[in-house]
């Protein structure tokens, strides 16, 4: 059995970020991570000779965190192209309308406008009255977490286009339905990534920037120096934790066993159930994990042999509210080599075409995209997906969703330590939810945890 101070659990952005800062504290600390690589919930393929993002990719406008990670690991960050109008695809049943906008809020009709311009600015007040670290705290918390974002859009926004519109902002965000969503977590993940308007901006928001060659390297370098000393466990999942005295062992599936005073999970709830946990969890803890599943989505890119879109002077930028490939955006390499395109199957629409066979998926991006951008579209050069819904060790993508009721009933459970276990993960942090940015944020928390734990028990 091998000895350490901590063991973190998962080798996403939030784990290493947490292992790397105990690591360079002077703590031995040991990594497990299921899957055969790291970085989590960000992943690269190869795409028409480049290697480009299936997972997490964007740097927003205000993670310094991420950003500074960038610059250590000398990568080379660009600006999410964003040159030229965008296009909104609404069906309003007798009719398909595809508009050209420019700004956050996309052509509508006047009222529809208005609709959702208040819209926005009640979100904006109503996140004002939240603590980022206590949201259930807020003086309508309750009443606002035992209500649906459809409960709340359909009392706000009477028009068709203006529900249709704030309805592809929502699924493009959190990958689910309104109804799915507790007001009080929209509010708070709102709040958390600034604001709504942050949350869909490209220019200064939460889309800002890529990283060349693709996310994953920011996660390697986070990793170098506990790779060399040995300590980062591939395809070793943790399946139990067991009370030891004073001690935690954790048991990898591998057979392998590790011995330490403090353990970090740096693992969305949804996945929580994997572990065994001897004694059990507090039982608000286990009710929780049962209670924030997963968005559904399946991202895609597309290679082209130009970025053909920008001649007919367009930002590769769509959103629709019934064409599969519901969210678009411009991924075409620098160097000019080709052109792509970058987007998203979100939300119910995620959950249908996960039972689809490949080819009937390729079919309906394709489909998409031609009614986005003409018939150029029909013939790619290359084309790669991820179904993050069927993928094991993620079980849905961006973010865990906060459920009618969570916050108010359960969410002092999501960071709080259970006697020397501790929660990382972007589900877990308060400025920047969600987001990578997050993540590290929240690995950082956990680091501090069980440095500060460490500290005291070396006083007594």
């Amino acid at each position: 059995m091998i000895s350490r101070d901590c063991i973190v659990i998962g080798a996403g952005f939030s784990g290493l970020q947490c292992a790397r800062r105990l690591h360079d504290a002077g703590l031995r600390v040991t990594v497990l991570e299921a899957r055969d690589r790291i970085g989590g919930r960000t992943h690269v393929t190869e795409l028409a000779g480049r290697t480009v993002d299936i997972g997490g990719q964007w740097i927003g406008a205000a993670h310094s965190e991420l950003s500074n990670l960038a610059h250590q690991a000398g990568a080379n960050v660009l600006p999410q192209f964003a040159d030229g109008a965008k296009l909104l695809h609404l069906d309003s049943g007798d009719r398909d309308r595809l508009k050209r906008y420019r700004g956050i809020i996309p052509n509508a009709n006047p009222l529809a406008l208005l609709e959702l311009q208040r819209a926005i600015q009640k979100l904006s007040r109503a996140q004002r009255s939240l603590t980022l670290d206590a949201p259930w705290e807020a003086d309508q918390a309750s009443a606002w977490d035992h209500q649906t974002l459809e409960s709340w859009m359909r009392r706000h926004l009477r028009t068709r286009s203006g529900r249709e519109i704030f309805d592809i902002a929502i699924r493009s965000v959190m990958t689910a339905e309104p109804g799915m969503l507790s007001f009080l977590g929209f509010l708070f993940y709102c709040a958390s990534n600034q604001n709504f308007e942050v949350l869909t901006s490209v220019t200064g928001g939460a889309q800002a920037a890529t990283v060349d060659g693709g996310m994953v390297q920011l996660a390697e370098w986070l990793a170098q120096p506990l790779v060399a000393a040995g300590e980062v466990h591939l395809q070793s999942p943790a399946c139990a934790v067991k009370r030891a005295g004073n001690d935690w062992i954790v048991a990898a599936a591998t057979g392998a066993e590790f011995r330490a005073p403090r353990v970090v999970c740096a693992l969305p709830p949804a996945l929580q159930d994997r572990i065994a946990f001897e004694p059990a969890l507090p039982a608000n803890r286990v009710q929780l994990a049962n209670r924030m599943p997963m968005g559904s989505v399946i991202k895609t890119v597309v290679a082209y042999d130009t970025p053909f879109w920008r001649g007919a002077g367009l930002s590769g930028e769509a959103v629709s509210h019934s064409l599969a490939f519901n969210t678009v955006f411009d991924a075409s390499p620098p160097t000019g080599e080709f052109g792509a395109l970058v987007g998203f199957i979100d939300g119910a629409p995620a959950r249908r075409w996960s039972a689809a066979a490949p080819d009937q998926r390729r079919a309906a991006v394709l489909g998409s995209l031609v009614r986005y951008f003409g018939d150029a579209a029909r013939h790619p050069i290359g084309y790669v997906e991820h179904d993050w819904i069927t993928d094991p060790w993620s079980r849905g993508c961006y973010v865990g969703l906060l459920t009618p009721g969570v916050l108010t009933e359960l969410g002092p459970a999501l960071r709080s330590p259970c006697d020397g276990i501790h929660w990382a993960g972007t589900e877990t942090a308060t400025e920047f939810c969600g987001y990578i940015e997050g993540a590290l944020r929240a690995g950082q928390r956990a680091a501090n945890e069980v440095i500060g734990d460490s500290g005291e028990r070396s006083t007594t």
